[in-house]
């Protein structure tokens, strides 16, 4: 069997993951695959001899077994959240804030750019805040005092409608990828950084780093710009860490590991039933101010990247996803 990097030689740098792994299962699988977008890989259909079916990459849905409510509910994060409280299940508390004045006659009051600032006072002026409806990171980041949030604000409403404000929760961050009710892996997350060299100061390698993100359509991290400690040069081969977002996407690492308890496992799966997911990511915090026990579920993913799984070399897993995403759409038989 050819492996995942195999399927990826030869393939430009902008082919999509999914359908990299799409390609990689339908080798396996005996099923016909062909790119529809000449070349892009955006686009693409997987044949059995009965039965064709179209899939996308990029902005798409990429599990069709997740129905279209599951799915734009989970995309959600305030909705998200709503549905796992009124499950029973522990989240982060939020509230979410429109940033243009557009379709205010259609919404109730209390989300307005001033209520943020409210809000934000309430909470200590120290908050996470990320966009509504964002993903792979983006504008996902601490923001401490009025000025930086207003600052924030003006740079998401470019790109975003609404944002999210929640209080800064510490812990360790788990991914539980569920496969129905079948936890087929669990990863911890850990945050960017940046390594030193012993000739570019910390504002050189930041600016670098920020410089990729731009690249990948992310935002730009935020270390500070007025810190002076950023002048200093960091030392050949030490590390600095940048707290906030762990999205693999976004220079976060994760690594497979065991679960941290059956507690974690089941609270994921919970989560994923409440908003009717077959495929979901649940990220946690686990060990919430110390406490081994203490946790809560952070954000549940319907779309969940697995770029992890062919950097740790199991292709085996990749294929037992696709294996259940062509059961279910009946492409192969049960």
């Amino acid at each position: 069997m050819r492996s995942v990097k195999e399927f990826r030689q030869g393939k430009p740098g902008f082919y999509p993951d999914q359908s990299i792994y799409a390609e990689f299962a339908c080798a396996e699988f005996g099923l016909a695959f062909r790119d529809l977008d000449g070349g892009s890989g955006l686009l693409f259909s997987v044949a059995s001899p009965n039965k064709s079916l179209h899939f996308g990459a990029g902005r798409c849905s990429w599990y069709p077994q997740n129905n279209a409510t599951a799915s734009t509910l989970a995309s959600d994060k305030y909705f998200t959240g709503k549905v796992l409280e009124e499950a029973g299940i522990s989240t982060i508390s939020s509230k979410y804030f429109f940033l243009h004045e557009r379709y205010r006659a259609h919404r109730p009051p209390g989300h307005e750019r001033e209520d943020a600032l409210t809000h934000f006072r309430e909470l200590g002026a120290s908050a996470f805040v990320k966009p509504l409806t964002g993903s792979r990171g983006d504008f996902a980041q601490r923001i401490h005092g009025e000025a930086a949030l207003i600052g924030y604000l003006d740079d998401v409403a470019k790109y975003y409608d609404a944002v999210l404000i929640q209080p800064i929760v510490e812990g360790t961050e788990y991914r539980v990828f569920l496969l129905d009710d079948d936890a087929l892996y669990c990863a911890r997350k850990n945050p960017p950084f940046v390594r030193g060299d012993g000739v570019h100061t910390l504002r050189e390698l930041f600016t670098a780093h920020n410089d990729a993100l731009r690249a990948r359509g992310l935002s730009p991290a935020s270390p500070g710009e007025r810190d002076p400690s950023l002048d200093a040069v960091l030392p050949q081969g030490e590390r600095r860490d940048i707290p906030g977002r762990m999205n693999l996407s976004a220079g976060g690492t994760m690594v497979l590991e065991t679960a941290p308890s059956e507690a974690a496992v089941t609270l994921a799966k919970k989560a994923a039933s409440a908003l009717g997911l077959r495929v979901a990511a649940v990220d946690l915090f686990v060990g919430i101010g110390g406490d081994p026990g203490a946790m809560t579920v952070i954000e549940v993913n319907s779309n969940p990247s697995i770029r992890l799984l062919e950097e740790s070399g199991r292709g085996d897993l990749i294929l037992k996803i696709w294996q259940h995403t062509f059961h279910a759409m009946g492409l192969l038989g049960v």
